[in-house]
């Protein structure tokens, strides 16, 4: 029997080939075993309209967009995804687990680009502008070191992220810093995870988190 308190928002994020899917996918399980409704959704994408723009985010070459286009188009999807499949979601009392969520945007349109204060202002008022004060309550950042990501993520089929794989090595090394900042501006939100370990050991410190933030428990 396991003890729920409410349904609870938990994103997945980190750099290009950190293992993101696998742990949410995991997480997904542990929890459907355990009886807890679970909605399994992704950034960009997770509703219809939201998909149709992530199909003109991640495909083409890495100079399609500049920064500025990208965090508008980020925004617009993030926007229908909320409406269409987070809020509902939660409303019906189901966890939603996202593979990416603001930090990601914050992340690679940001810092990854180079942050200056005028972008992270646009990229903050554009969030709030589209969810107000609503947050994840919890935030797992997968952390790796790029070249070994890139390495991981390169080896994939099917790869839906290859534009943002091209992008050169400062620019993963600038995302990889930027996760890490987000997460000592935020401590009790975001968790940062070492990515470069067997899964089952990264899915058991998950759950330990969870169990140590009361959002999960044993009866």
């Amino acid at each position: 029997m396991v003890q729920i308190k409410k349904p609870r928002f938990i994103t997945f994020e980190g750099g290009e080939g950190a293992g993101k899917s696998t742990q949410i996918r995991l997480l997904q399980a542990a929890l459907a075993a355990a009886g807890v409704p679970v909605c399994l959704t992704r950034e960009p994408g997770g509703s219809p309209g939201a998909e149709e723009i992530r199909t003109l985010l991640l495909k083409g070459g890495v100079d399609r967009w500049d920064a500025v286009t990208e965090l508008l188009l980020f925004s617009a999807a993030r926007r229908d995804h909320l409406v269409k499949t987070i809020y509902p979601a939660l409303a019906r009392g189901e966890w939603v687990l996202c593979d990416r969520f603001y930090d990601s945007t914050l992340a690679y349109q940001g810092y990854g680009y180079g942050c200056d204060d005028e972008k992270m202002r646009a990229v903050n008022g554009l969030y709030h502008l589209i969810a107000g004060d609503f947050k994840p309550d919890l935030t797992f950042i997968l952390d790796i070191d790029p070249r070994v990501g890139l390495q991981r993520s390169k080896g994939r089929t099917g790869n839906a992220e290859q534009r943002f794989e091209d992008m050169d090595i400062t620019f993963h090394e600038n995302l990889r810093r930027g996760f890490l900042k987000i997460a000592v501006s935020d401590p009790h939100r975001c968790v940062v995870i070492p990515a470069d370990r067997d899964p089952v050991l990264i899915a058991a410190d998950i759950m330990r988190v969870l169990k140590e933030k009361g959002f999960y428990a044993d009866a």
